[in-house]
């Protein structure tokens, strides 16, 4: 498999980070988005507008619900790149 290694789990806590305006190191991989970190929708279209344009992906609306926590998202944005 050729192409660019992302560390997926590492740049998703940045961007996550920056958009709820915490520190990166304060995101606990497995805390839900919206209940434990307050998101709301706008932000969860922020982030996967970032996603979108960082990895060059197109992520479809009905997998956005499955973006539950920095865990799962790393989960499905490394599914995606891999059949990129």
């Amino acid at each position: 498999m050729g192409g660019v290694k992302y560390n997926v789990e590492q740049d998703l806590r940045q961007l996550v980070a920056m958009i709820l305006e915490v520190e990166p190191d304060t995101i606990d991989a497995e805390a839900n988005f919206v209940k434990d970190l307050g998101m709301d929708s706008m932000m969860a279209l922020e982030i996967l507008a970032s996603i979108e344009k960082k990895y060059k992906i197109v992520i479809p609306e009905e997998i956005l619900a499955k973006f539950t926590s920095l865990n799962q998202t790393v989960k499905i944005v490394e599914g995606l790149l891999e059949k990129k």
